[in-house]
């Protein structure tokens, strides 16, 4: 028996043209990335899942996820004709700050996955490929900003932003359209990708801290390049796929 939240999010969807075989509104899980795995186990294409609350959430290389009760985690199946790599979760940053509800709040994104502002951090992507042309991809966003002890990064909130009053609902309708929205760039070439995300980049151009398979760097954060890679400049830029990007300590 559906109940009425998952009645009107289906009809949210539905009235942007979005029509997920399975939709799952949780109050708690382990993690909705693990519940959409299941799901496609099943061979299911299509779905979504989310809860208020994670007690196993967890972010980029394994990194543990503080997922207290009130905020959004969700998930959902991406298929992809073109081979997965790292500018989709780029795309999802994209397309999520474009959604009708956060226009007018002055957003940016962290490379590769963070959804970040001025303030810090207010949510994260992670994508986790099943197969060359399907993933999962999961967005955590805080409405509230969590009790968060020894972050490694500041912490903020959509509320803390200005967006205290929004639908939940509503948002997570937003949140599964630009998903889908996002597959779709991807698709077509992820056109003008560079550009698009530099535009919304934090810390371009500022001194940086870069941490890589190799060992760390510091130099001056250049943006992206069309295929997603992040450009350190020290005597020269140099250019990464994976690593994580910190501002310099001064």
């Amino acid at each position: 028996m559906e109940d009425l939240a998952t009645r009107q999010l289906q009809q949210l969807l539905n009235a942007k043209n979005q029509f997920p075989e399975i939709v799952l509104l949780k109050t708690t899980t382990t993690s909705t990335n693990d519940d959409m795995r299941k799901i496609a186990q099943k061979g299911i294409s299509s779905g979504l899942v989310c809860s208020a609350q994670q007690t196993q959430g967890r972010g980029q290389h394994q990194r543990q996820w503080s997922s207290p009760e009130g905020n959004i985690y969700l998930s959902t199946l991406i298929q992809t004709k073109t081979a997965l790599d790292g500018r989709l979760a780029l795309e999802v940053a994209l397309n999520i700050l474009q959604m009708p509800s956060l226009q007018g709040l002055s957003l940016q994104i962290k490379w590769p996955n963070d959804l970040y502002s001025a303030q810090g951090k207010w949510g994260g992507i992670l994508v986790e490929p099943l197969s060359p042309h399907q993933a999962i991809v999961g967005v955590g966003i805080n409405l509230n900003t969590p009790p968060v002890e020894n972050a490694d990064q500041p912490i903020t909130s959509l509320a803390m932003l200005g967006l205290a009053h929004t639908d939940r609902l509503t948002l997570i309708a937003e949140l599964y359209t630009a998903i889908q929205q996002a597959s779709q760039w991807f698709e077509h070439g992820s056109y003008n990708l560079a550009e698009r995300f530099n535009h919304h980049a934090i810390w371009l151009n500022q001194q940086v801290e870069f941490e890589h398979a190799q060992g760390k760097l510091q130099g001056s954060f250049q943006g992206i390049s069309n295929d997603g890679a992040v450009l350190i400049k020290t005597h020269h830029v140099q250019s990464f796929y994976q690593g994580r990007l910190r501002l310099a300590p001064i």
